[in-house]
This record gives C-alpha cells, sequence and structure tokens, in this order.
C-alpha cells in the first residue's frame, strides 16, 4: 500500500518539475515560513537555506561528513539556523516520495527522517527503495497508515511542489544548493561554507 502511495504522489510531483530551469533567473529564494524544517535558533543571525534531493549522492555527502560539524561549529552556537527544501532529482520519483515521507513526519521528525534517508541512500542500488522507505517511516514518529494517509493529503502534494516552484524561481540548477543570508553557495565543503558564514558574524 505504501508503494502506490508514495509513487503516486511522487510521479504528480516529478512531471510537475519540467525541464532543469537552467535559464531562468537567479532571486532570493522564497522566505523562511513556519511551514519550513529548521534547524537551529529562530534568532540566528545567520540563515542557510539547503535545497537538497535525498538521491543526489553529493547531498548526502553534505549530511553526512559536513553538516555534523557545520552543526557543532555554528547552529549548536546559535550563530545559524538551517534550513532544508527539497528538489527532486534523478530518480526524481524516488527522492520526491523520500521528501514526502519527511514532509508527512511527525513535529520535530522531519530531520531524523532526511537523516536515514541521507545515511542509507548508498545501499539504494543494491536493496531496492523499499527497505530505504521503510527505515524513513520508521524515524517519521508516525504510523506507516498514517504516512500513508498523508501522502495522498493535496496539502502533502502542494508543499512540495512549492518547494521545487521556490528553488526553480531563485534559478537553482544543482544540489545541494545554499543561500547563506541570500547569497549562493553551490560548493557544499565546511570551508566553503564558512568562508560565506564568518564575514556575516562580524558585521
Amino acid at each position: 500500500m505504501i508503494r502506490r502511495a508514495v509513487l503516486a504522489l511522487s510521479f504528480a510531483a516529478a512531471l510537475s518539475m519540467g525541464a532543469a530551469p537552467a535559464a531562468l533567473a537567479a532571486e532570493a529564494p522564497p522566505p523562511v515560513t513556519a511551514q519550513d524544517h529548521v534547524l537551529g535558533r529562530a534568532d540566528a543571525p545567520v540563515t542557510v537555506i539547503e535545497y537538497a534531493s535525498f538521491t543526489c549522492p553529493h547531498c548526502a555527502d553534505f549530511h553526512n561528513t559536513v553538516l555534523p560539524a557545520l552543526k557543532a561549529k555554528y547552529i549548536d552556537t546559535g550563530k545559524v539556523r538551517l534550513v532544508h527544501r527539497n528538489l527532486p532529482t534523478a530518480p526524481a520519483n524516488v527522492a520526491a516520495a523520500a521528501a514526502a515521507v519527511a514532509l508527512c513526519a511527525a513535529p520535530g521528525k522531519y530531520f531524523d527522517v532526511a537523516s536515514v534517508f541521507m545515511r542509507d541512500q548508498a545501499n539504494l542500488a543494491t536493496t531496492g527503495a523499499q527497505p530505504w522507505f521503510a527505515a524513513g517511516v520508521a524515524a517519521s514518529g508516525k504510523t506507516r497508515a498514517e504516512i500513508e494517509t498523508c501522502l495522498q493529503a493535496p496539502a502533502t502534494r502542494t508543499a512540495l511542489e512549492g518547494q521545487i516552484a521556490g528553488a526553480e524561481a531563485a534559478g537553482v540548477t544543482g544540489t545541494p544548493s545554499f543561500f547563506v543570508n541570500g547569497t549562493l553557495v553551490m560548493d557544499h565543503s565546511l570551508e566553503a561554507l564558512s568562508a560565506a558564514i564568518d564575514p556575516l558574524l562580524r558585521r
């Protein structure tokens, strides 16, 4: 049941992406709202908005190897808040389905689901998607039935399509992409992000 529900939502979301947004003019990303999923203090002086895909290897590398150090240095110390938004990449139906599962998680569980999907992403080629999705659902704080119901809700599709549209409007052409107080940073290394963050903290 969950396989059908996930793929039904994700197929529509993937189609809505259309062509790659390479020709779009860059703008600031949409402002942070209560619907966003945020790590860190709301009043942190620096906001880092990440556009990522749960099937993107570079995104997994960031979450698995860079985010722990970024969190310790900036997020846990109140200097930065990290906003995670979804931009599904190939296979887009799988990435969109995973994004929807994360969006359907219980309050406070979004990043737990994201962590599981990024941690286990490398196993997709050998195990297939079902164990991957099962692990994400297990981390969601909701039952399988609750997730299935949420996946079919129009609000879930609307939320995901809104994140995709925001990424395209901001000129995002690849994942992961970061906006540090509105300035685009494509390099996901700690050094590159620190170079963008540190001058803002000295103001």
